[in-house]
């Protein structure tokens, strides 16, 4: 029964659908979220730059119901670029997105979502019913959307 579980959610996880940079900016465009480069550059291999080549639909679509939810300024910092931590949920294989953080995004996180445990290197998380986690990361936002929702 778990390798069934683990073998559908591996399913799930590779039947993503992906975006290219340009499609991923023009949906969150249209939401009102902006985004920003630290490096003014969308190259995917490079850390300095902010790239959504690739990223998930669903993380896109997140982030359209984040901003929908709060009515807050909502900018995206960090996407599918090298230099993130790895893993099956990271930013390069699209589920996660960085946000800068500010009073009205900090405010709807921290009180519309369940505080959880740290997560292990001292940084606060939240958890939102759809299963979505909100991590503290002391000057921005990282965000795992596993699902379209909140």
């Amino acid at each position: 029964m778990k390798f069934a579980l683990i073998a559908a959610l591996a399913a799930v996880a590779s039947a993503q659908s992906k975006l290219s940079h340009s499609q991923a900016v023009s949906q969150l465009s249209a939401a009102g979220i902006s985004v920003s480069s630290s490096g003014g550059c969308s190259d995917r291999n490079t850390p300095t730059c902010t790239s959504l080549e690739q990223v998930n639909a669903d993380t896109v679509a997140g982030a359209v119901t984040l901003k929908g939810a709060c009515g807050c300024t909502v900018r995206v910092t960090g996407g599918t670029e090298t230099g993130h931590a790895g893993g099956t949920y990271s930013h390069w294989n699209g589920y996660k997105l960085d946000f800068s953080k500010t009073s009205g995004l900090n405010s709807y996180i921290t009180n519309t979502f369940t505080r959880i445990a740290d997560r292990g290197d001292g940084y606060p998380q939240w958890e939102a019913a759809s299963g979505n986690i909100y991590c503290d990361e002391g000057n921005h936002w990282d965000v795992t959307f596993y699902t379209d929702g909140n």
